[in-house]
């Protein structure tokens, strides 16, 4: 049998980010038990001291455990902070050793959504990938340089360490670990009972891009504010140089330090989100829409919409299109 101990964090927390791996796991147990077999998972709630938590004010866990009784668990999960991240990672400090501990013993160690800020912090993630909400991306990254965040993951699995992205999409993690102990056809049987969708890899879809400006280098702000208010332009590198007086490499460096993108990627992410919100809320066709983000090459604004949100320009219209969603109901 597995233990499998799920953290109740001190501070804020998303509850169903400790609710919903508790409540798939044990229903594994009840899969097992009613067909007459020993349950697979020992799961508990294990916690900092044993008083109750209060979450949003209104939901209350109570550990069953606390990290001095656990000696050894086979899989830790790390739900979802909530609030201050720096705030929320001192107030948790006292797991991370625990954590670094118990992983050093054998146990693997799975974060869910924002759990990664609480992950991260035991340095258990130094050079290794790992995904988070994508709306929270950029602290992540002022936080944890040395961390590959592959944001647009919704699973991430590097050497007995598992991230999950945003929100819900923890569900396809904690899916992920149960057919990784309990088998593909139990893992199906969950998806069917709780009506995951099963296998998604990516939440790019989901992304919605807020240019980083949370910096002091205000020329990059300028070269910000000036790309997003002229997306329907063609814009250059050299043409945003020349405007701020600063060399080509000058500007590079400053643009990717700043805001995490170079400058042509952060071109192409305002572009493509005017486009989103076209083709969310729009009739025009594909074409009508890439010309008013400023392509004028079809292959091309195909190519880079597909390579930002993970779905062609016709995919992504159909699924968030009120009117093409409404259509497809009649």
């Amino acid at each position: 049998m597995k233990h499998i101990s799920i953290i109740v964090p001190q501070g804020e927390a998303v509850m169903g980010s400790i609710e919903g791996p508790h409540k798939v796991f044990n229903q594994v147990n009840d899969f097992m038990t009613s067909n007459g077999k020993p349950p697979l998972f020992d799961v508990k709630l294990v916690g900092l001291s044993k008083e109750t938590h209060t979450y949003e004010k209104l939901f209350t866990i109570i550990p069953q455990l606390t990290i001095k009784d656990v000696d050894r668990t086979d899989l830790i999960i790390i739900p979802a902070i909530k609030g201050d991240f720096e705030n929320s990672v001192k107030i948790n400090h006292d797991f991370l050793p625990w954590i670094a501990k118990q992983y050093k013993g054998g146990a693997e160690v799975a974060s869910l959504c924002l759990g990664a800020f609480l992950l991260a912090s035991t340095g258990l993630l130094k050079g290794k990938k790992c995904a988070t909400h994508w709306i929270a991306a950029n602290e992540f990254k002022r936080m944890f340089p040395d961390v590959n965040l592959v944001a647009e993951k919704i699973i991430t699995d590097e050497n007995g360490i598992y991230c999950s992205g945003g929100a819900y999409s923890f569900l396809n993690l904690i899916l992920y670990l149960v057919e990784k102990y309990a088998g593909r056809n139990l893992a199906v049987l969950c998806a069917k009972v709780f009506e995951i969708e099963i296998e998604r890899g990516s939440q790019s879809q989901f992304i919605i891009f807020n240019g980083q400006k949370e910096h002091e280098d205000e020329p990059i702000k300028k070269a910000q504010v000036f790309i997003e208010n002229n997306f329907m332009k063609k814009i250059t590198v050299d043409e945003l140089a020349s405007m701020l007086a600063l060399s080509r490499r000058n500007l590079e460096r400053r643009f990717k330090k700043a805001t995490a993108n170079t400058t042509v990627e952060y071109i192409q992410r305002v572009k493509i989100e005017a486009a989103k919100m076209s083709l969310e809320s729009s009739r025009e066709n594909i074409n009508e829409v890439m010309y008013k983000v400023g392509y004028t090459d079809s292959k091309a604004f195909r190519t880079i919409f597909k390579k930002i949100t993970g779905l062609s320009p016709l995919q992504y219209r159909s699924k968030y299109n009120k009117d093409a969603m409404t259509a497809s109901l009649v």
